[in-house]
C-alpha cells in the first residue's frame, strides 16, 4: 500500500476511534497525527512538539505527549526506547513488521524487513512450545557513514562498546610502554570493548581476562577494526586507573 494511501486510511480510522469514544480536543489531536504521520523518522515528544510549534500549532508539550498515548493505545503509534536512550515513537502501520540497527556513535536508526529471521523466530518460538505474540529485534553496532569517515586506526578510547579491535601500536612513551606490557598487552592482541564511559574507564575484554583503563591510558593504545572474530573471556579482573 502506497505512503498516502496508508497515511489516508490511518486518519479515517483515527477519527471514526476517537470520535466513538468521544475523545476530547478532537480537531487538535489530529492535527497531531497529521504532523506525527508525516514523520519519517523516529521521533520524540519534545522533536513533534518543535515540530507543530513551527508549523504555528502553540500546542503545549503535556498535550502532544497525551494524544501520543492515545495514538499508542489505539494503535497508531509505537514506543521504542534505543540502548536506554530517549522515549521515541514511530508509525505503527497494521500488518506491517520491522526491526532496528541502532548506530551507537551518531544514534541512527536503520529500519529493515527480513522474512528469513521473521521464519526463523516463529520456528524457534514453536520448538520450545511457546506462543509468540509479539517480538522485536534490536541490533546495535556503527553504521557504514560512521566508519566512512573514521579512521581505520584509533585511540581505545574512542571505541565503542561490543567493538572487537586489534592492538596494532602504543602511541607512548617508554614508561607507559612497559606499564601497558606489564598488564598483558601487546600489539597484535585481540581485545573487546566491554563497557566505557564509566568514571572516564574502559573495561576490555584480552586473552581469557579482564582489565579497567583510565581513559589517559586507553587513548594511547592504537586499535584497529578485528571484524567478526570472537574473544573468550574469564571473571579475572585487573584494575588500573591511569
Amino acid at each position: 500500500m502506497a505512503a498516502q494511501t496508508l497515511h489516508h486510511h490511518e486518519k479515517r480510522q483515527f477519527i471514526k476511534l476517537f470520535k466513538q469514544d468521544h475523545i476530547d480536543r478532537f480537531d487538535e489531536r489530529l492535527v497531531v497525527l497529521e504532523a506525527f504521520l508525516k514523520t519519517e523518522h523516529h521521533v520524540t515528544v519534545g522533536q513533534l512538539t518543535q515540530t507543530l510549534n513551527a508549523g504555528g500549532y502553540q500546542f503545549s508539550e503535556v498535550f502532544i505527549s497525551e494524544t501520543i498515548e492515545l495514538m499508542c493505545r489505539y494503535g497508531f503509534a509505537q514506543k521504542n526506547r534505543f540502548d536506554n536512550g530517549e522515549l521515541r515513537f514511530e508509525h505503527r502501520h497494521l500488518g506491517q513488521h520491522h526491526d532496528h540497527m541502532v548506530c551507537t556513535k551518531c544514534k541512527n536508526i536503520i529500519e529493515f524487513e527480513n522474512q528469513t529471521i521473521e521464519q526463523l523466530q516463529l520456528k524457534i518460538a514453536s520448538e520450545f512450545g511457546f506462543h509468540l505474540l509479539q517480538h522485536k529485534l534490536e541490533l546495535y553496532g556503527i553504521c557504514r557513514a560512521c566508519l566512512d569517515i573514521r579512521d581505520q586506526l584509533i585511540g581505545l578510547n574512542q571505541a565503542k562498546a561490543g567493538e572487537k579491535l586489534i592492538i596494532k601500536n602504543f602511541n607512548c612513551g617508554v614508561r607507559a610502554r612497559l606499564r601497558l606490557l606489564s598488564m598483558g598487552l601487546r600489539a597484535g592482541d585481540q581485545i573487546e570493548v566491554i563497557s566505557t564511559a564509566q568514571r572516564g574507564q574502559l573495561v576490555v575484554a584480552v586473552d581469557f581476562k579482564r582489565l579497567v583503563l583510565g581513559h589517559g591510558l586507553a587513548e594511547k593504545i592504537q586499535v584497529a577494526p578485528l571484524g567478526e572474530s570472537s574473544i573468550s573471556q574469564t571473571n579475572e579482573t585487573v584494575v588500573d586507573k591511569g
